[in-house]
């Protein structure tokens, strides 16, 4: 085989495998609109093809927008996501500025980080006996607020492990400049090393977002009717008759799009800030 010939084929495998992986991701969206647009009776024949196959219709759109427990859902989820979002990224950006500047004895700073590590390793379904019980003795069962604290808590992680690298790859001598000048330790945190790692807050913040967004176990287990989002409602499609795919195309493209799209309009920033740090030199 030829050099050229290999060039080739080594192109084609490239090919077929990013095609292979753009059906992987784009299916799932597929799936919900085509469902989202078809009658009921339709979502059982292997149809895929609007109008030549069949006739789309927005009647599932406009019936379930207009149910005030998808509303209400749709709010919580909005409020919950960007509430736990806020919360780890503030509590992580601190914990990580210390972890990179200073030095912990008891216990030491990999065992600080690997603590932090601890909570996305541990299968959450650990927890839920527990927090149900703490949730329930200091009244924030079935609320935004008792979703908010959990989300915070198990995306904690995310910023910290983040933000820690990119605050170590910052010469701390811009630090020790701003408090020759005189500055606080405080106002050099705020003026000088935030500014320098803004890329790496927006990342960790929608990190944090779309898993707090896509959280289910927690919601589904500590919730029953004020405080349900949009993932629990997805899983509550079923009838009597049987799912109403119908609906759930309509409610997990509700889900999906907010983040996603949010994802697409932020996403140099995302990348810039996953890697910032990651090359020295």
């Amino acid at each position: 085989m030829t050099q050229r010939q290999t060039s080739l084929a080594g192109k084609l495998v490239y090919t077929i495998i990013v095609v292979i992986a753009l059906f992987w991701v784009a299916f799932p969206f597929y799936w919900a609109f085509i469902n989202s647009i078809k009658k009921p009776a339709e979502t059982f024949r292997p149809t895929w093809i609007p109008i030549l196959q069949f006739a789309p219709t927005l009647e599932h759109w406009t019936s379930e927008l207009a149910i005030p427990e998808t509303q209400h859902a749709i709010l919580n989820s909005t409020m919950i996501a960007i509430g736990a979002a806020t919360l780890s990224t503030i509590l992580g950006t601190l914990a990580a500025y210390a972890l990179a500047r200073f030095q912990f004895n008891r216990p030491s700073n990999g065992g600080l980080t690997s603590w932090f590590l601890s909570q996305r390793i541990m299968p959450p379904v650990l927890f839920v006996i527990p927090f149900f019980l703490i949730m329930r003795q200091i009244n924030l069962l079935d609320t935004v607020w008792g979703l908010i604290l959990l989300n915070a808590t198990f995306t904690l992680p995310l910023p910290v492990i983040i933000l820690s690298q990119m605050f170590r790859e910052l010469p701390s001598e811009l630090e020790e400049a701003a408090r020759v000048d005189g500055a606080s330790r405080l106002q050099a945190f705020f003026q000088v090393a935030l500014p320098l790692v803004a890329p790496g807050l927006v990342a960790a913040w929608i990190l944090c977002l779309a898993f707090s967004w896509n959280e289910f176990l927690f919601a589904l287990s500590l919730t029953n009717k004020s405080a349900i989002p949009m993932p629990v409602i997805i899983a509550g499609a079923e009838h009597t008759r049987g799912v109403q795919f119908h609906y759930v195309g309509v409610r997990v493209l509700l889900t999906m799009l907010p983040p996603t799209i949010l994802a697409l309009l932020a996403q140099r920033y995302i990348v810039r800030g996953l890697t910032l740090g990651a090359v020295k030199g």
